[in-house]
């Protein structure tokens, strides 16, 4: 079996080819490390790749940018993918706004480029896309909070926010605009041409090789902060926003388990569901708990449609893949990360 991966010195696309070529696949992995250009060298997937290349036999790397749709056009039509997995993208909720060309590029064309051809030349392969909750905007600030001591949690007891909530007539940053885009081409190519095909709005998405920055990467940057002693920075809501995290391994399993039972044009919402969540007044609890006091300041505003209380409902993704369930809890993601950056700061310090 083959699977081509976008974004695949990503935190999720890294670990979707780790988990496939251990499965047996052959993997394709497309990356030209444009996170070096958006975040600078501390955004850079090129330890990644690098380590890819080196301990995955079965891995092949190419590192074709997905704006150049004959390039696409030909890696896909040259290895016919048996499933596609496109996490590639500009990630930065903030970012966008200074580069709007490059931003709807890459987000919303570099997945047309992808989607049709798979269309024309893998049409059956069943393709993830990793969208985001931004495509909400700021509309799940309209669900009732109460605030409690160290966060803000939904006033009723719900499950976190599902499918269902619709998408437009609110603020969603020229990101989420993008992804929104991306995001409808996945699903009216799945509906409109009958291919399988999912958009996963995915929450937090992290795990210990994030290549975390102060505009993208929240979790693995606040724990890099209080490991290597830098200062972090609150953008407002006093600290108590709330996000859901998810493990890389269990997107890239759950990725899986849809290309063994795909849909056609479906939507899901991804995280780590309440269970998973916490604030970032939590996170420094945590932190401070492990060992690590996270020196911090508090700037008031807060960043521009920016969600003060988000967790998925995980209730649909739950019924159409009952054999999928969540194997990282937030004890287990957080010591991961904190382990990976005191290795790296050992290793930095031996240098």
């Amino acid at each position: 079996m083959k699977a081509l991966i976008t974004g695949a010195g990503g935190v999720v696309g890294s670990e979707c080819a780790r988990l496939l070529c251990e499965e047996g696949w052959e993997v394709a992995g497309v990356d030209n490390d444009m996170r070096r250009q958006f975040f600078g060298p501390d955004g850079s997937t090129a330890p990644v790749v690098e380590e890819l290349r080196a301990t995955l036999p079965r891995y092949r790397h190419y590192g074709l940018d997905i704006r150049d749709r004959a390039a696409v056009r030909e890696l896909t039509a040259a290895f016919r993918p048996d499933f596609v997995i496109h996490c590639a993208g500009q990630p930065s909720h903030d970012k966008a706004a200074s580069i709007p060309y490059d931003d709807f590029d890459v987000n919303a064309a570099g997945t047309l480029n992808l989607l049709v051809a798979a269309r024309d030349y893998c049409r059956d392969a069943p393709f993830c896309f990793t969208s985001t909750n931004k495509v909400y905007g700021d509309r799940p600030n309209r669900i009732p909070l109460v605030e409690r001591e160290k966060r803000f949690d939904y006033a009723e007891p719900i499950a976190g926010v599902d499918e269902n909530m619709p998408i437009d007539q609110c603020l969603h940053s020229l990101f989420g605009a993008s992804k929104a885009a991306a995001d409808l081409l996945c699903q009216e190519f799945g509906r409109y041409f009958q291919m399988p095909t999912a958009a996963f709005r995915a929450g937090c998405l992290t795990g210990p090789r994030h290549a975390a920055v102060p505009l993208h990467g929240y979790l693995a940057y606040i724990i890099h902060c209080a490991v290597a002693g830098r200062a972090y920075t609150i953008y407002g809501h006093k600290g108590k926003q709330v996000r859901d995290q998810i493990h890389c391994r269990d997107v890239a399993r759950l990725f899986l388990e849809f290309f063994r039972h795909p849909r056609c044009g479906e939507v899901y919402n991804l995280g780590g569901g309440r269970d998973n969540s916490l604030s970032i007044l939590e996170t420094i609890d945590l932190l401070d708990e492990m060992g690590y006091r996270l020196r911090y300041g508090y700037h008031e505003e807060p960043r521009i449609g920016d969600h003060i209380c988000y967790f998925s409902d995980l209730s649909k993704i739950r019924a159409h893949f009952p054999d999928w369930r969540i194997g990282y809890d937030l004890p287990r993601i957080l010591a991961g990360i904190v382990e990976r950056q005191e290795k790296a700061l050992a290793a930095g310090a031996a240098r």
